[in-house]
């Protein structure tokens, strides 16, 4: 009897003990061992320590990025577009929420964007696609701290795409301006915006390029010229700011270039000076009163500076004029290159753009061209924009009239083309009386290669007018191998100067 009530007891206390350790050690993976230590989790320190320059790099970002989020806002619009199936001007933000009925003759959008505050009191820049088809109250602007206003628009300007509003506020964070003159390529730059409605978005890259041109594909009327940055850039951050390493504001984002909507690594912004030109003028009565040259220009390459007999590749090739404008009335030609205005070069159409767009009408510039192998001195007094006037890269018309002597056509088998005779019905419809008809180019010949189409009249070659194709060829066939012929062609919606390299051999 007393062996059972000491195996009973045994038992008792095993069943007890197992019971402890079901209840305080059990898992989905079974009993634990009570006698392992804990797992520790991580390592004890980081794999790297970086070097003094790299931890103040890092800490100089921390910094700029703190600075700089509050002087950018976020922009909501409500806008009113006009059904136009070519209506995309440059629109990266827009998205339509709900889409035109077949019959409506306009839609409503809503849309996001950014904007740098440049003042105490509210005003605001941002980009003109941003709010241009915004209804009256339709533009509202969300600070850092959550607060939201209605803005007002103060002044638009299509051609830089920038744009002026104003919200009711005293006492706001205020971007501070960087010196354009010191902004250099391959500097650390930040971008800062509500890319995808993702409000205050901070990337980083470097300035890629200085006074990239046209990325439209829209030359003409346009002011384009502007800083390249490989900082990450996407729909909704149109209007924001690209700072530098200081906090600087250097410039206002504008566009990428991208094939499938999104960033592809180029992103684009409008240079601090040019915006700061814009809206002194737009706070002043919220119009611009801007000069104009009234000129159609294109880039001078290689082949066309040897052409014009210039020492080197530099300044813009005149193509045409504006009928009364300000450089016709100034005494510059088309054919002319111009090298200088006020005594800084100027080596593309964006850049003389850029140097004009700070000059107002009535404001007078020296311009230095080249012609017939020397420089002059030009005094142009700018002129407004009347509505007739085209400011375009390439367009425009400036012939005089001339006579027409019947020959035979010819062709140019080397440079590729073929000229023939005017017509009556050609004279009138192009309206000029002298020159002869491009009547052919071959594809991937010279002269097709250097922009030269089929339809257009050559008046002009090396500044001699053109009576006849025998008077072409005589011109051409003067010319020794390599030395270049400078046409003056004209085409219905425009003229156009083109620099063919001859070949003889």
């Amino acid at each position: 009897m007393k062996k059972v009530v000491i195996l009973s007891t045994l038992l008792l206390g095993t069943g007890i003990f197992i019971g402890v350790l079901l209840v305080s050690n059990f898992s989905v993976n079974g009993i634990s061992n009570i006698f392992a230590q804990d797992i520790k989790l991580g390592s004890d320190s980081a794999p790297v320590t970086p070097d003094a320059s790299v931890l103040a790099l890092n800490q100089a970002m921390i910094k700029a990025s703190e600075a700089i989020l509050p002087t950018v806002v976020y922009i909501n619009v409500e806008a009113e577009v006009k059904r136009d199936n070519n209506n995309d001007p440059n629109g990266f933000d827009f998205f339509r929420f709900f889409g035109p009925k077949d019959n409506d003759e306009s839609f409503k959008t809503r849309g996001s964007g950014s904007g740098v505050i440049i003042s105490t009191n509210g005003y605001i820049v941002t980009n003109n696609h941003v709010v241009e088809n915004a209804t009256e109250k339709g533009v509202t602007v969300q600070t850092f701290d959550k607060k939201e206003y209605k803005a007002k628009v103060i002044g638009r300007d299509p051609l830089t795409d920038l744009a002026l509003i104003k919200i009711e506020a005293e006492g706001l964070p205020v971007a501070h301006f960087a010196n354009m003159n010191t902004v250099k390529v391959g500097e650390m730059v930040l971008a800062v915006g509500n890319p995808i409605g993702l409000s205050h978005t901070v990337t980083q890259g470097i300035v890629s390029a200085i006074g990239r041109g046209s990325i439209s594909g829209k030359r003409g009327l346009n002011i384009e010229h502007y800083i390249q940055t490989d900082a990450a850039i996407n729909p909704g951050n149109s209007g924001g700011g690209l700072f530098d390493i200081n906090g600087s504001l250097v410039g206002i984002n504008t566009a990428i270039a991208t094939e499938n909507g999104g960033f592809m690594g180029y992103g684009f912004a409008i240079p601090i000076d040019l915006m700061q030109a814009v809206v002194n003028d737009l706070i002043d009565d919220g119009e611009i009163s801007r000069g104009y040259i009234g000129v159609a220009i294109d880039d001078v390459d290689e082949v066309l500076a040897k052409g014009l007999g210039l020492p080197k590749v530099q300044g813009v090739l005149v193509q045409s004029l504006v009928e009364n404008g300000a450089a016709k009335s100034a005494g510059i030609q088309s054919g002319d290159v111009i090298l200088e205005i006020d005594g800084k070069e100027v080596n593309s159409p964006s850049e003389l753009q850029s140097r004009i767009v700070f000059y107002k009408a009535g404001d007078k510039v020296n311009v230095t061209i080249w012609r017939d192998g020397k420089k002059i001195n030009k005094s142009v007094t700018l002129k407004a924009q009347d509505g007739k006037e085209s400011y375009a890269v390439k367009g425009g018309s400036d012939n005089e009239d001339n006579d027409n002597r019947p020959n035979e056509p010819i062709k140019f088998d080397k440079l590729g083309f073929s000229v023939k005779p005017l017509t009556n019905d050609i004279k009138k419809e192009y309206s000029v009386e002298k020159g002869v008809v491009v009547s052919e180019v071959k594809r991937y010949s010279i002269a097709s290669d250097r922009g030269l189409f089929p339809n257009g009249i050559i008046t002009e070659a090396d500044r001699k007018e053109i009576k006849s194709p025998n008077d072409l060829k005589k011109i051409i066939e003067s010319k020794k191998e390599g030395e270049v012929v400078i046409l003056n062609v004209k085409y219905k919606d425009r003229s156009q100067i083109v620099a063919l390299q001859v070949i003889k051999s």
